[in-house]
């Protein structure tokens, strides 16, 4: 390499012949000019010899012809190779080109607010959730594939409701409904059949939810990367107090990660999502049912479970109906439409929730109820008057009182 670049640099320097070039260098003339002519540093290269596939070569292809796709592990069985696997598994893998046909796949064109993919995404590390207790709760993710702009919301579970309340606080903060929302088999929005209420949060929202097939990550590969980025990008060095710490931390970094160049699109999504979001429908005017409901009796002890925790009702309510509504913060208890209790929505499970109120006018209320007892007037028994039934016996000419002695002097 050093000989090349002298023999080029004295050359170009226009002082010395080639043959002078030669003799300070210590080559020869021919080596002088083949340096001169190559562009290229000279590296030397082995003389092709044969390798041991090539007696099998001709039958390889024989079965290739026949059966493109046999695994080379066959191959070499059918055609009895007995040297490396590893070997065979390349060169088969050189020719098998030739005989398998291409399999094209057409690039896809996403128009404007045609279409926004949907997953759920779970932390890889647990943050606290409150009352001492730790998890990984889902991670709703909703990706445009015309603009690829992203969103992302914590969600306290994975059921209908809490699923439905985050596409809808996700799509109030785009201000714009797709055509259309795509979702793998999710329980909660449907497998194979939308659910009922996911049936009808579409039809109120006028878009369609679109059930992919099982194991088809291909169709909605935007958003699994996106999930791959969360990983790498959002995770690392973070810490989360509570997941609303969590929903605020993530906040602020979606506006940074939405500013990054996407190569594929040479743009960026935040360039692009006005207008992907002026092509999409807007809100519904009559917003959509995504609360979870119940209605049941109130029991004495004036609790009602809710999405896994017991709380506390207005003590006075027992015996009543009254219609329970969770939203993804809050709790609330109705009776007759009017509000008599209200609740924090928790994220750990299993709890005993209750307000020191109630506990205050259950104690008040049993103190009555008690009380009334205590007092209250002995019951007391009406005297009746009844008739003699002799009156009967005389009137039909019955003597019973004979007839008695004389059966008892028999007997």
């Amino acid at each position: 390499m050093d000989d090349w670049g002298k023999i080029r640099q004295l050359f170009s320097a226009g002082q010395h012949s080639k043959r002078e070039i030669g003799r300070l260098v210590g080559v020869s003339r021919g080596t002088v000019d083949r340096a001169l002519e190559s562009d290229r540093l000279s590296k030397y290269q082995r003389a092709a010899t044969g390798s041991s596939f090539d007696a099998y070569a001709t039958q390889v292809r024989v079965l290739l012809a026949v059966t493109p796709r046999m695994p080379a592990s066959t191959l070499a069985e059918r055609v009895g190779w007995l040297g490396s696997a590893s070997v065979f598994r390349d060169k088969v893998a050189l020719i098998r080109p030739e005989y398998v046909p291409p399999d094209a796949a057409d690039r896809l064109v996403h128009e404007p607010g045609r279409q926004v993919q949907c997953d759920l995404w779970f932390p890889h590390e647990p943050l606290p959730l409150s009352h001492g207790q730790e998890g990984m709760p889902p991670v709703l993710v909703m990706t445009s594939t015309f603009s690829d702009f992203f969103q992302a919301i914590m969600l306290p579970s994975r059921t209908t409701s809490d699923l439905l309340g985050g596409i809808w606080s996700l799509l109030q903060a785009a201000g714009a409904v797709p055509l259309r929302l795509t979702w793998d088999n999710e329980t909660g929005i449907g497998k194979g059949k939308l659910t009922e209420r996911t049936a009808a949060f579409a039809g109120t929202l006028g878009t369609e939810i679109k059930l992919l097939k099982a194991r088809d990550p291909e169709s909605k590969g935007m958003v699994e990367r996106r999930n791959r980025f969360f990983r790498s990008s959002f995770m690392p060095g973070r810490h989360f107090a509570s997941p609303q710490d969590f929903n605020e931390q993530i906040a602020d970094w979606l506006p940074l990660a939405n500013a990054r160049h996407s190569r594929s699109r040479r743009a960026r999504p935040i360039d692009l999502i006005e207008q992907d979001r002026a092509a999409m429908r807007p809100l519904s005017p009559v917003p959509p049912d995504v609360l979870f409901h119940n209605t049941v009796r109130l029991p004495r002890d004036y609790y009602v479970r809710v999405l896994s925790n017991d709380h506390s009702v207005a003590p006075a309510m027992i015996g009543r109906l009254v219609d329970v509504t969770a939203s993804l913060d809050t709790i609330n208890v109705t009776h007759n439409g009017m509000n008599v209790s209200s609740h924090e929505r928790e994220w750990a499970r299993a709890l005993t929730v209750t307000d020191p109120e109630h506990v205050g006018q259950a104690d008040v209320l049993r103190r009555q109820f008690q009380s009334l007892r205590h007092h209250r007037p002995q019951p007391t028994v009406a005297f009746v008057e009844t008739a003699s039934l002799a009156s009967y016996d005389r009137l039909f000419g019955v003597e019973t009182g004979t007839e008695l002695r004389d059966l008892d002097v028999v007997a």
